[in-house]
């Protein structure tokens, strides 16, 4: 009997839709150049960190701050610790001197600048003195910090007791060059030359981390403290340029037990910064 179909073919239990054509699976983005750089960057800091804690433990304190201008980076060890600065705060009074003039739009007197090689080339005491009274003393230097974003510098009337951190000098270092900042390119250029054409028994600290081809600016700082039992403040600032870096660097110290010893913990510190952060 016919029913409605060829009774030898088996019958369907049900029926079924076409299967979709198949679809590549979605590929990854991944994280983006920018972000493996960040990420790069995040364990250098943190190989640096360990690596300074490390360091620490063996040596009387100290703090470093870098700024790298190339990338804007910034990297700190205990960047917000205050210490007595020395002579590093000849940078400051050298600044105050210039944005002094531009105020006035003068130059220089000569015996301004004189004073000025004086102070930085050979750290002369006699010739900061001058300076510093002539500009205002303490009063005239907390306001140019203050245009220059020195937020946590306390400038002292003794003025190498002013207490400051490395994070407000490699900001000091950066306006030092910062064609956007306070100082004029006059200003820029005379502070570059002096800072880096240092007498040579200056000539220690931050340059140790300048190679062959590259330029440092540097002031250094020292001072035995006899309200810490005849130990050392022992302070480098400065900044290393090249074809491929740009570095501004800061280290503080003190407690050393020696002139010397402190030297090369300050020398050592900046060392490893470039090291790890190979900049």
């Amino acid at each position: 009997m016919d029913r409605g179909g060829d009774a030898s073919s088996p019958s369907l239990a049900g029926t079924f839709a076409a299967s979709p054509a198949p679809t590549a699976s979605p590929t990854p983005s991944g994280p983006s150049p920018a972000e493996l750089a960040e990420q790069r960057r995040a364990a250098r800091s943190k190989a640096l960190t360990a690596a300074l804690k490390k360091y620490a433990a063996t040596v009387p304190e100290f703090s470093v701050a870098v700024l790298d201008r190339k990338t804007g980076q910034r990297y700190a060890f205990r960047g917000s610790e205050r210490y007595e600065t020395a002579s590093v705060v000849k940078v400051q009074v050298l600044a105050c001197l210039l944005l002094d003039a531009q105020d006035d739009d003068r130059d220089l007197t000569a015996t301004e600048l004189s004073l000025a090689k004086r102070m930085i080339r050979y750290s002369d005491n006699d010739a900061t003195t001058s300076l510093f009274a002539r500009l205002g003393r303490a009063t005239a230097v907390t306001r140019s910090n203050e245009r220059l974003g020195l937020t946590h510098t306390t400038v002292s009337g003794a003025w190498g007791l002013t207490r400051t951190t490395v994070n407000d000098q490699v900001r000091l270092l950066g306006e030092l060059v910062d064609t956007h900042g306070p100082l004029d390119n006059d200003s820029r250029e005379l502070a570059f030359k002096l800072m880096s054409t240092v007498d040579d028994d200056q000539d220690w600290g931050v340059p140790v981390v300048a190679r062959v081809g590259e330029t440092a600016t540097v002031k250094n700082g020292w001072l035995p403290r006899s309200a810490d039992g005849g130990r050392w403040i022992i302070n480098t600032v400065g900044r290393v340029t090249g074809d491929d870096v740009d570095v501004s660097i800061a280290v503080l110290s003190h407690d050393n037990g020696s002139m010397s010893g402190g030297i090369r913990v300050v020398e050592k510190a900046a060392k490893l910064t470039r090291r790890y952060l190979q900049y």
